[in-house]
């Protein structure tokens, strides 16, 4: 498995570790590691899949990181999605495929339209926070920190991962992490929807 994603993966785990707060466990079980692959594929092993998504979404891209809450979203998501989740997912990979200040702020509008309590409008509050600025238009810019992103990115994907079957959850952090492969190699990352 090393290697898999070492074309897109921040390959500094020592810059990613202050990020993850990962508990002693986990910190334990990378400790000294320097490769992002190497420390996933340990996560992975001693079956911490929560702290392994966690470091993809701190280590891609934030655009292919987006992309992957996105993919972890439609994965686990019911037939009837409520229109607004719906919404925000759509203006999320929107956002992927055109990086503007206007389709961002429209992504985070379509979060807020679904509460904020979703994969998919956690998806679409990452692609917000992937932005030059905060404020609102025409105000004086704020920029985000560096990290929250891809904290916005391991929400998405931790409540994907429980989403009306919480008893799914070690199965489909490992389809996630495989699709995290995937896109962090060039590919789609795409996941066959889940039978509900």
């Amino acid at each position: 498995m090393s290697g898999s994603i070492a074309t897109k993966l921040n390959d500094n785990v020592a810059a990613l570790l202050p990020r993850l707060g990962l508990p002693p466990a986990a910190a334990e079980q990378i400790a000294g590691i320097r490769s992002t692959q190497a420390a996933l594929d340990h996560l992975a092993a001693a079956e911490l899949l929560v702290e392994a998504t966690r470091l993809v979404a701190h280590a891609l891209p934030r655009r292919e990181a987006v992309w992957w809450a996105c993919m972890c979203a439609r994965a686990t998501a019911p037939a009837g999605l409520p229109a607004a989740d719906r919404a925000a997912l759509e203006a999320a990979e929107t956002w992927v495929r055109v990086q503007s200040d206007e389709v961002r702020r429209a992504a985070f509008a379509h979060a807020g339209e679904a509460g904020f309590n979703s994969p998919e409008a956690w998806a679409a509050v990452g692609a917000f926070w992937s932005g030059d600025s905060l404020a609102p238009v025409g105000q004086a810019p704020v920029a985000p920190p560096d990290h929250v992103a891809a904290n916005a990115v391991a929400g998405a994907v931790a409540l994907a991962s429980v989403r009306d079957f919480p008893e799914r959850r070690a199965d489909r952090l490992r389809r996630f992490l495989a699709s995290a492969r995937d896109i962090g190699m060039g590919g789609p990352g795409r996941m066959a929807p889940e039978a509900n």
